[in-house]
């Protein structure tokens, strides 16, 4: 059974940091593509950045290019969201996200001051 368990969220303010991490297990991580996705409160779900198998690609939405590090570490099957420079704008719940659509149960992140 595929699960997925992010964590790592929580309140900071706006020009903080946080690290996300997802714990993935019953597939086979290492040969997939990930991503990070989020839900906006009262939006639909927005991708934030991809990667693949191998953590030689990544590509990242415009709104988080430059902010978000997107990486991953087959050998613990682990995803990771590195998030610098937060803004309000970024508070969302964030899901990773296997290529067949599946998501772990998210983890919220809020900024505020």
């Amino acid at each position: 059974e595929v699960q997925l368990v992010e964590s790592g969220g929580g309140l900071v303010q706006p020009g903080g940091s946080l690290r996300l991490s997802c714990a993935a297990s019953g597939f086979g991580f290492s040969s997939y593509g990930m991503s990070w996705v989020r839900q906006l409160p009262g939006k639909g779900l927005e991708r934030v950045s991809d990667i693949n198998s191998r953590g030689s690609i990544t590509t990242y939405a415009d709104s988080v290019k430059g902010r978000f590090t997107i990486s991953r570490d087959n050998a613990k099957n682990s995803l990771y969201l590195q998030m610098n420079s937060l803004k309000p704008e970024d508070t969302a719940v964030y899901y990773c996200q296997t290529p067949f659509g599946r998501r772990g149960q998210g983890t919220q992140v809020t900024v505020s001051s």
